[in-house]
């Protein structure tokens, strides 16, 4: 695990997968560690691409055999985690692991990784934004986004244990400053 690596956290909303996804095609060195969750795919998600989908009981049995370098469960019921395997495929291919995952879990492999892991915390300029980002999906009920919302005001609270804040307020300078400060990382 000698490779550098780079976290992404925010709370639902914020633009965290937006920015992961440019950033993906704008440095070829990124590979993106996949997550695995036990909630079931949303919209045009597909398993092995978008999250490895895994039901409750597979993955428990995974936590129980430590496959996983962290895992989380995040609402009751839905477990969210990073399986090793993925750091040993990323890692074989040479290149640059990049995290898209919650603050708990992002805080978590920080402190395994230290100074190899750039963390970034991704916040929506306020939590009416948010709510407002959350809403415009479509892809969640009014329960979902209320949790999502209550949710979001505790991880709000994680961002001062990540390395950089970025507020994503304009995507295209979002975009620009997010860029920079990861090729910035993997250079030095």
């Amino acid at each position: 695990m000698n490779n550098k690596i780079i976290i992404f956290s925010a709370p639902s909303g914020s633009g965290k997968t937006t920015i992961v996804k440019y950033l993906m095609q704008q440095i070829p060195n990124l590979a993106f560690s996949i997550s695995a969750t036990s909630r079931a795919p949303r919209g045009q998600e597909t398993d092995g691409k978008d999250y490895y989908f895994l039901d409750t009981e597979t993955f428990r049995k995974k936590i129980s055999n430590g496959e996983f370098l962290e895992w989380e469960e995040v609402y009751e019921g839905t477990y969210y985690g990073t399986l090793n395997s993925e750091i040993e495929r990323i890692s074989a291919e040479g290149k640059v692991a990049v995290f898209d995952v919650d603050v708990v879990g992002g805080t978590n492999i920080k402190k395994k990784f230290g100074q190899k892991a750039l963390a970034i915390f991704i916040k929506a300029p306020t939590l009416k934004e948010l709510e407002h980002r959350l809403r415009s999906r479509q892809t969640d009920s009014e329960e979902v986004i209320k949790k999502r919302l209550e949710k979001a005001e505790k991880e709000l609270g994680y961002a001062q244990f990540f390395d950089k804040i970025i507020i994503n307020d304009q995507l295209e300078s979002t975009f620009k400053e997010t860029e920079k400060a990861v090729r910035t990382f993997i250079e030095k």
